[in-house]
């Protein structure tokens, strides 16, 4: 592939990641994301025009360099923010990893949909965030259709996908809305695993240091018991 004139605004790298898929990855987390959502951890990533410009090739070299520990399962991811907001860099950054054999990994609200990027995805990580439309409206910003709308469209592409859901005391950490979660999984036979997140507050300081007020702040953070306890319903 020649070299590409076309940019991403990254926010961060992270060059060892185990959280975000399968394995050791490297994770670019993306700047710029449409959507408010009330538990965000990362308000510094909304802005579209914030972050650093790198090109496909940069980012591509860099990951190269922790090929040897991705070994089986590892490879790159890219997050966000919402990564989708920046189609064209991913796709020549995922087609680029996949020129060096590297697995491609996504990790998206499911707000947007490009085709073009789905095409040299291997695996989705896809924020189920409610499983209501009245929790989707209120606190994220947009209508649950478009993340259900995404992963039919990952099922008819057959792409392995996790889905994932952050468990926030007092609004989604019920038995009921883990069992719709799971029902959701069951109806897609490309789901082969579903994770749920523990609501952390450790963001409090970026919302202090940007002068905004955190939406979810006043709650509580999830027990391992009771974490332990939705885990089991799965």
């Amino acid at each position: 592939m020649t070299t590409s004139s076309v940019y991403g605004r990254v926010h961060s790298l992270q060059s060892m990641g185990t959280l975000d898929g399968p394995g050791v990855r490297f994770v670019v987390f993306l700047q710029g994301c449409p959507l408010r959502c009330h538990c965000c951890h990362n308000p510094d990533t909304w802005a579209i025009d914030g972050g650093t410009p790198y090109t496909a090739e940069e980012l591509t070299k860099r990951a190269l360099r922790f090929r040897e520990y991705f070994g089986d399962e590892g490879g790159v991811t890219v997050s966000g923010g919402e990564p989708l907001l920046q189609p064209a860099f991913v796709r020549e950054f995922f087609t680029r990893c996949h020129e060096h054999g590297l697995n491609t990994c996504l990790d998206t609200s499911g707000c947007l949909l490009n085709d073009d990027v789905l095409d040299v995805t291997d695996r989705m990580l896809l924020d189920i965030k409610y499983t209501n439309d009245a929790d989707y409206r209120a606190y994220v910003g947009c209508e649950m259709n478009k993340p259900l709308a995404f992963l039919e469209r990952l099922t008819e592409k057959g792409i392995p996908t996790t889905l994932r859901q952050v468990i926030i005391p007092t609004v989604n950490d019920t038995d009921d809305n883990v069992l719709v979660l799971k029902r959701i999984a069951e109806a897609h036979p490309n789901v082969d695993k579903i994770e749920l997140l523990p609501f952390r507050k450790l963001c409090q300081v970026k919302y202090d240091n940007m002068g905004l007020t955190f939406p979810f702040g006043r709650l509580p953070e999830p027990t391992k018991e009771h974490m332990a306890h939705l885990q089991s319903l799965l």
